[in-house]
Formats: structure tokens, C-alpha cells, sequence
């Protein structure tokens, strides 16, 4: 028998618009999710995990992955409480294996959880796609946010073009830049931006390579429970891959993976290898890193992006963009058949289209973009495995 990847769908609970039966209709059998309404740092409570399982369980379906257990930014930057941060993770970790579910997608962003500047571009179809945009970009750093220092990480053309953009922009405009790049996690509080400012500084003074030790630090000691308890932690690529904001990426590129795998080299250290992250600044390079990283993924994010000349990109249909999707996903195939346990997979994000456009949902996930991405990745999948 031909072993497959394990197809999940992203869900974000009892409130998310695009429900479990809607799920089950587009074909996948495991659910990806988390407890949003427990505030960052905060430990998850056995009774929740719980409740949720039964939830996904009395639809037919699995908890397959924790899509996340977020990160304090305490721990980040090893200050304030991290060591009673750090003892909620372990005990959060704890309570996700004694229910069952042992595979933990987290991020190791600063602040910012991923960003766009625009979550409507209008495709030549009509669907719209979420997207990045340097001036917008450069017109919310240097004309809203005022960080200091901003316009030297911007080159000159960049630079006007914002100048001309802020000019143009009303305030209803303005105000809605700001509202994307700030938006946090569905369920989850978004970014004020005194507090990103403040941020700021704070990572400022930390440095690329803090951050990195401190990413060392955080899995040194969550590395024996994850032992202990048979969990598989998957670090997400930092989204987009390059430094935004004074912000500094530390899970970008080849390099990053290769000394976060070799700093702590334990099976539990893994990876999220997300196709759309990686493909917005490592498109030809992407077979390189999974080439590095393959023995330790242990979830993916399949999507695709373009980009032009700037470096500004938009989410692309699954298989129409800068990342060779078949190429992806019969290493992936590859590597899989080695598995005892397979690995899941989830289309990662969606065109909102069709009877979606007329409907509120969140930025990515609307259903029916999702359910062409899952059928395309599945007819892809199994073309090449040739059953």
C-alpha cells in the first residue's frame, strides 16, 4: 500500500466561519489548531485540550497538530518573567501528550506573528490574495509608527515612492495599513503600536545573534520534556523571511536551519516546512533547506507566492508560483515513504473566491481557496506516487 501524507486543514475553533463538517467535505481527515482564547504564557489547562479533542473527535476527525503553542515574548528576549514562562511551556507541553497530541508547531518571530500589507489584492480572476508590499511597508514604518532610524533600511527608490504613497493615502487608508500589519492571530489580541515600538528597542539592543541564543535556550530547556513525553516540536520560518521593521529573523535560510538543527540535536528539535515563507525570499534555494532540514519535518505548510523585481509578492494558486510546488511535494512524498508515522500536511492559505467573496472570514483561510489548494496538492500527491 502506498503510504500518503496526512492531510489537515487548519481550524480555529468553535468560532471560525468554516466549520468541521465543512472539513470533512473538502477532504481532510486531520485538524491543525489551538486554544487561542488561553493568553500568551498562560499554561493550557488538561480539562480545554481536552474539550477541544472531543470536539474535532465527535465530528470524525483528528487532532493531528498544536498550530501553536505560542512563544512569551519574555522568553524571546530572556527577560521579565521567562523562567515562569518557560515552566508554563513545559507544563503545556505536558498536558498536550497526556491528551494524546504530540506534535507542536510554535514561531520564534519578534512580535509579529507574520505580515502583509494588503489581505484583498484582486487577482486578474477576481479572487483576491493576501500580499507584501515594501512601500506600503515603508509608508506605515516611517509615517505611522515614526521608528526611529527607519528610512535607513530602505533604498532611495523605495524611500520616494513611499513619500509620494503617504501623500496620496487618506486617512481611512492610513488607518487600514495600520490595522493589517498589527493584526494578530484570528482569536488572538492584535499589536498596539506603543507596544511594538517599545518591542523594538528591546530587540534592538538584543541583536540577530541573541535572539538565536535564545532560541538555543528555549529548546535546551523544554528538551526533556519533549524527550520524556514524546513530543515533536516544529519551529515555523520566520514569515516574511527577511528583516522587517528593525526586527531581526533568526529561522530564514539555509544557515538559520542548519545551526538551529546542529545547536540542539535532539529528535525533538524540528521543523514546519512552510513552502510560502521560505518561497518569498529562497524560491530557487527551497530543495537546498529541505534537503538540510528533511529528517526533521514533522508538518508542512504547502502554498505558493510570486514576487517581482522589488521583492514585493503576492500568494499565488498553489501550483502557479515562484516555488516548483511538484518538485516540493515529491521530495516530500520521498521522504515520507522512510516514515513510520506519516507527515502532515496542510494547504496554507487560500484565495477567497467564489460565494467566499461575499463572506467575513479570516485573512488566509477562507474555505473554498483552501479546498482547490487541498484537491490540487492531493491530485498532485498522488500523480506522483502513481496510485
Amino acid at each position: 500500500m502506498v503510504k500518503k501524507l496526512v492531510q489537515t486543514w487548519r481550524w480555529y475553533g468553535p468560532a471560525d466561519g468554516v466549520t468541521l463538517q465543512d472539513v470533512k467535505q473538502a477532504g481532510a481527515t486531520g485538524i491543525v489548531t489551538a486554544l487561542h482564547h488561553i493568553p500568551h504564557g498562560e499554561v493550557w489547562p488538561v480539562e480545554d485540550i481536552r474539550q477541544r479533542k472531543q470536539e474535532i473527535e465527535a465530528a470524525g476527525l483528528v487532532w493531528s497538530v498544536v498550530e501553536s503553542v505560542p512563544v512569551h515574548e519574555d522568553i524571546k528576549t530572556r527577560t521579565g518573567n521567562y523562567e515562569k514562562y518557560l515552566a508554563n511551556y513545559n507544563q503545556s507541553l505536558q498536558n498536550l501528550a497526556a491528551c494524546g497530541i504530540t506534535t507542536v508547531c510554535y514561531n520564534f518571530m519578534p512580535v509579529l506573528d507574520w505580515t502583509r500589507t494588503r489581505l484583498d489584492l484582486e487577482m486578474k480572476n477576481g479572487a483576491k490574495a493576501l500580499y507584501f508590499n515594501w512601500i506600503d511597508l515603508a509608508v506605515f514604518d516611517l509615517y505611522i509608527l515614526k521608528r526611529e532610524e527607519a528610512a535607513e533600511d530602505y533604498n532611495p527608490e523605495i524611500l520616494a515612492q513611499a513619500e509620494r504613497r503617504y501623500n496620496q493615502y487618506t486617512e481611512r487608508d492610513l488607518a487600514e495599513l495600520q490595522r493589517v500589519i498589527l493584526m494578530g492571530i484570528p482569536g488572538e489580541k492584535d499589536i498596539e503600536p506603543g507596544d511594538l515600538l517599545k518591542s523594538i528597542a528591546v530587540y534592538k539592543e538584543l541583536g540577530k545573534e541573541g535572539l538565536k541564543e535564545n532560541l538555543k535556550f528555549f529548546l535546551e530547556n523544554i528538551a526533556q520534556t519533549c524527550t520524556e513525553n514524546g513530543i515533536y516540536l516544529t519551529i515555523h520560518p520566520d514569515d516574511p523571511p527577511y528583516p522587517i521593521l528593525g526586527l531581526p529573523r533568526i529561522v530564514s535560510k539555509w544557515e538559520d536551519f542548519d545551526y538551529l538543527l546542529s545547536a540542539v540535536n535532539l529528535d525533538f528539535n524540528g521543523v514546519c516546512f512552510c513552502t510560502g515563507s521560505l518561497g518569498a525570499g529562497n524560491a530557487g534555494d527551497i530543495l537546498r533547506i529541505f534537503d538540510r532540514v528533511k529528517e526533521r519535518v514533522y508538518f508542512a505548510h504547502l502554498r505558493n507566492v510570486r514576487k517581482d523585481e522589488t521583492g514585493n509578492f503576492y500568494e499565488a494558486d498553489h501550483l502557479d508560483g515562484d516555488v516548483n510546488m511538484y518538485r516540493v511535494m515529491k521530495a516530500l512524498t520521498e521522504e515520507n515513504r522512510k516514515r513510520s508515522t506519516p507527515i502532515p500536511f496542510r494547504p496554507d492559505h487560500g484565495h477567497q473566491m467564489l460565494d467566499d467573496l461575499h463572506k467575513t472570514s479570516n485573512p488566509g483561510y477562507s474555505a473554498i481557496g483552501r479546498l482547490r489548494g487541498l484537491a490540487e496538492l492531493r491530485g498532485l500527491e498522488t500523480g506522483i506516487l502513481g496510485e
